[in-house]
């Protein structure tokens, strides 16, 4: 028998009377992901300037359906179902020396992006709060990009519980800011006219924006339906958890840029922070460091998250040094302004983790609905699923040598890439290029319905 690696050979499931309702744990939780400034800082550029609020709000809607059903919903179930995080269903899909990499280490270094963005985005509001120069690259900027960053990682390794705890208060900050920026620039939205009209452009690219966003929070579904008691939780935590905060965290946004833009014609900006600043005083400065403040649970997150995947992966290196080396990469990101291009990062987390999320759900469905287990080695079904779709996931970026009308049409490359996917798994495992199933040890015998992977 095939000695599995320690990672698996030392799991144990969620037992069941540990789980809590959906509208405890993952509801609030992925609510709280949308809440976060990261997500609507920029999803107006290319969208709200090219069509009309009625199709942008429809866009968000689809959007938030296909992150449901597409990305949440087969590694929720598979988490709810086993008792199991991301990284030990993974290995059915990647196999057991695969799952190293995919999604186990992938996962921890997406982590590090998320950071240097949060980083970035904390220290642009502090330093717009005290009205000093926000722009990356300045010794202010780098001052407090510092302090910040190792501040919120430590945090992120000692102290996440606390975090825990006060995030669904911390959660409702960014909901009143937006509430409050949304009144003031009501009276602008009914005069909103694309300046750029592109219906298509603005559809597509907003799928892109928001399903980017959103591509590693879905796979991480497992870990949330791991906490859940039943398929009744994993369903209505997703829909009321990402659905309805889609429509409310990206839609408000994009009214106000849009009723911003109509009340001030010199306001050239697309960025949400810019019709912050544009309300002027005190009101401005004081929303900034409110917005740094509730930054503050997703960055201790990505902190955890990262340090938990490096130190599970790589049980040499403790989870304190493996958290600050990604958070020192994290913070020269931020300070050089290469944590600013949101919308290109998106681009790269749906690249990276839409194939994963088609090959997860291929594989469950080959499984019959559930979790075939520990596959030895690496599953180079899974593999090749997920080379071929971040090739077409990369498919907007101007290195890609593709000719100007693909590139025209290459949104939603994150969906393109989660389709790939799904079916390059399908017809490699069909082949038979899937390995054999390795029993898991007697302590991690698993839950629900899925005993083939028992022993």
């Amino acid at each position: 028998m095939q000695k599995l690696p320690d990672y698996l050979a030392r799991i144990t499931p969620n037992p069941v009377g540990n789980r809590a309702p959906w509208y405890v744990n993952t509801a609030p939780s992925y609510a709280g992901v949308f809440l976060w400034v990261a997500f609507y800082q920029s999803i107006a550029q290319g969208t709200i300037d090219r069509a009309g609020i009625g199709l942008c709000l429809a866009a968000l809607a689809v959007a938030g359906l296909l992150s449901y059903a597409l990305y949440y919903y087969a590694p929720a179930m598979l988490g709810m179902k086993t008792g199991f995080p991301l990284y030990v269903v993974g290995s059915s899909t990647f196999g057991t020396a695969g799952g190293y990499l995919m999604p186990g280490l992938l996962m921890g270094l997406l982590q590090i992006g998320w950071f240097a963005v949060a980083d970035f985005l904390s220290t642009t509001f502090i330093l717009s709060g005290l009205k000093m120069d926000s722009r990356p690259g300045t010794l202010p900027f780098a001052i407090i990009a510092v302090i910040w960053g190792y501040l919120m990682a430590y945090i992120g390794v000692k102290g996440i519980q606390y975090v825990a705890k006060v995030s669904l208060v911390l959660n409702i900050i960014p909901l009143v800011m937006i509430l409050f920026v949304f009144a003031k620039t009501f009276p602008g939205i009914s005069q909103h006219v694309p300046a750029h009209p592109d219906s298509m452009g603005a559809f597509t690219g907003l799928l892109a924006v928001v399903i980017g966003f959103f591509a590693t929070a879905g796979a991480a579904g497992a870990d949330f339906g791991m906490n859940s008691r039943d398929q009744r939780d994993v369903k209505w935590g997703g829909i009321v958890g990402i659905t309805i905060p889609v429509l409310i965290a990206g839609g408000l946004p994009l009214m106000s840029v849009a009723g911003a833009h109509a009340l001030d014609p010199n306001l050239k900006s697309m960025n949400y922070g810019d019709v912050i600043g544009a309300s002027g005083g005190w009101v401005s400065s004081a929303m900034y460091f409110l917005f740094a403040l509730a930054s503050v649970t997703p960055a201790c997150f990505c902190a955890f998250i990262a340090g938990n995947s490096f130190s599970t992966m790589i049980p040499s290196v403790s989870r304190m040094l493996s958290t600050m080396a990604g958070a020192t990469v994290a913070i020269v990101l931020a300070i050089t302004g290469a944590a600013a291009n949101l919308v290109g990062f998106f681009n790269i987390v749906g690249a990276s983790f839409g194939p994963i999320c088609g090959a997860i759900a291929a594989d469950y469905l080959l499984s019959g609905r559930r979790w075939a287990g520990p596959r030895a080695g690496v599953n180079w079904a899974g593999y090749g699923a997920w080379a071929l779709g971040f090739l077409v996931g990369l498919a907007p970026f101007p290195f890609m040598p593709l000719p100007a009308v693909l590139k025209q049409h290459a949104q939603p490359a994150v969906l393109y890439s989660f389709v790939v996917g799904f079916v390059v798994y399908w017809l490699l495992a069909k082949a038979g290029l899937e390995p054999v199933k390795v029993p898991l040890s007697p302590h991690a015998t698993e839950l629900g319905d899925t005993a083939t992977a028992t022993v």
